[in-house]
Parts: C-alpha cells; sequence; structure tokens
C-alpha cells in the first residue's frame, strides 16, 4: 500500500507564500491534498487524477496549484496569497482511481492513505 510523507510546512505572514511536498511510495494515482483546523472537519483543497485532472475547491480561489512530478512520486502544493483562515494541518494523500467517479477522487472519504501532516500558520 501507498507511503505518504508530507513536507514544507511553517509559519507565514499574510499574503505569503509555502510549497508543500509529499513524496509517494507505492502507486496510487489519484493523490490530493487535505486541510484540518483545530474543532472542524478534514477538508479537501485539490486533487489530482487519471490523465493529471485537476480539482479544486472553491475557496482556493485561484491561490493554490497542485502537481505532481518526479515520474509522479512526488507531489506539490504551491500556496499563494495566503491567508490566516489557511491556517491548519495539510495533509497528502493517495487513492487507486478506479475507486471514484470519472477516476477523480477528491472528498476525504475518497481516499484510504493519507500522511502523517505537516503544519501550516498564517500570520495576520
Amino acid at each position: 500500500q501507498p507511503h505518504l510523507e508530507e513536507s514544507g510546512g511553517g509559519m507565514v505572514q499574510s499574503g505569503g507564500s509555502l510549497r508543500l511536498s509529499c513524496v509517494v511510495q507505492g502507486t496510487a494515482e489519484c493523490m490530493g491534498w487535505f486541510r484540518q483546523a483545530p474543532g472542524k472537519g478534514r477538508e479537501g483543497i485539490a486533487s489530482i487524477g487519471y490523465g493529471d485532472k485537476t480539482k479544486y475547491a472553491n475557496f482556493v480561489e485561484g491561490r493554490f496549484v497542485i502537481s505532481r512530478h518526479n515520474g509522479d512520486s512526488t507531489l506539490s502544493l504551491q500556496m499563494s496569497n495566503l491567508k490566516p483562515e489557511d491556517t491548519a494541518e495539510y495533509y497528502c494523500a493517495a487513492e487507486y482511481c478506479t475507486y471514484c467517479p470519472d477516476l477523480l477522487c477528491f472528498a476525504p472519504s475518497d481516499f484510504s492513505y493519507y500522511g502523517q501532516g505537516t503544519q501550516v500558520t498564517v500570520l495576520s
């Protein structure tokens, strides 16, 4: 089964940028990024599926870009114009695309494999 490990979290001023990375060991073509703030449920941010189709949550508003490279073994999330409400624990996830409609997983429940998370804090 896939093993995932995130990096790149940290503290940044409002309006700043961060790039999160996730090293994926094993094969699962559908991948995604999620976040969970204290006292809130896990929410989907962006996902990438079969044929590199992508999907973003409405709150992203063009500020984040999901991509994968290194032979699909690295998943990235480039985040710009960060806001204090983006503060959360960020997770990457993987799943076999055949389990999802249109070969693109997005909801937290679509994914079976998660990393341990990396903290992002945006200061106002």
